[in-house]
């Protein structure tokens, strides 16, 4: 019986110029340091500014660069290391949970959220919007959306509006026995609101965490929480958490 050997498949012109400008970016660049014009590094480098253009794309995507509303393309500080997420069995919000709670308003979820909740796609739920920063910079954004059969008992006086609210709501869903929660990672593209909160440009790349969280055999709550991902790592831990880690590996000299 015969062998079938697949083609080798040549390295696309990009990918062999990431590799060249990620040898430039360790000999000749620092940390911050703003990068040449898109027309003088495709002079430079001998390529159309398409195949520069994808090279440099695929090197944001791996942390090497950022490009920053009006500031250009720069060389990206090493990955900083925070923890993801609330311990397997912890509400948002509870113990040494490091998000900061923004505001709270009511408004109908997107259709896949009112899916996850069991809730109409018309019926109103707490939306708390909340933001992480680490070692100075905005690291991620989340949307927690609560229906309003998971914190029955909150009241007007209790949640006055904005952060207050968001507080009172979380104080409230703590009060659930929690049984569990899952959580799923995809890589998406940031949106012009959640680009605007993280210091990127719309269309960059981010990590996108969803996390369900379940008491009485249904959703409480869910949770997406959007990472920058040139800033961060994601590795599973054995218990369920999720942690950032520095990637000294990646680090511009």
């Amino acid at each position: 019986m015969g062998t079938t050997q697949l083609e080798s498949v040549p390295e696309p012109k990009y990918w062999h110029l990431k590799t060249v400008l990620s040898e430039a970016l360790d000999s000749e660049f620092s940390v911050g340091e703003i990068l040449p014009n898109e027309r003088d590094l495709a002079a430079r480098f001998g390529v159309a500014r398409a195949t520069l253009r994808q090279a440099l794309e695929q090197l944001e995507l791996e942390g090497r660069l950022q490009r920053r509303r009006g500031v250009g393309t720069t060389v990206a500080p090493p990955r900083v290391g925070v923890a993801v997420g609330t311990e397997q069995h912890a509400w948002p919000g509870a113990g040494e949970d490091a998000w900061q709670s923004v505001d709270c308003v009511l408004a109908a979820p997107p259709a896949a959220v009112a899916e996850a909740l069991e809730t109409g796609s018309e019926e109103l739920v707490h939306t708390v919007r909340r933001s992480r920063v680490s070692h100075g910079q905005p690291v991620a954004a989340e949307l927690l959306y609560i229906p309003e059969s998971s914190v029955p008992d909150l009241s007007a006086i209790d949640a006055p509006s904005a952060t207050a609210r968001a507080r009172a709501v979380l104080r409230e869903l703590q009060r659930l026995e929690l049984e569990g929660q899952d959580r799923a990672v995809e890589l998406g593209s940031a949106r012009a609101d959640d680009a605007k909160e993280l210091d990127r440009l719309p269309g960059a790349p981010v990590l996108v965490v969803t996390t369900r969280f379940f008491t009485e055999g249904r959703t409480a709550a869910v949770s997406i929480a959007t990472y920058r991902a040139d800033t961060c790592r994601l590795t599973f831990a054995d218990s369920g958490g999720v942690e950032i880690h520095h990637g000294p590996e990646r680090q511009a000299s």
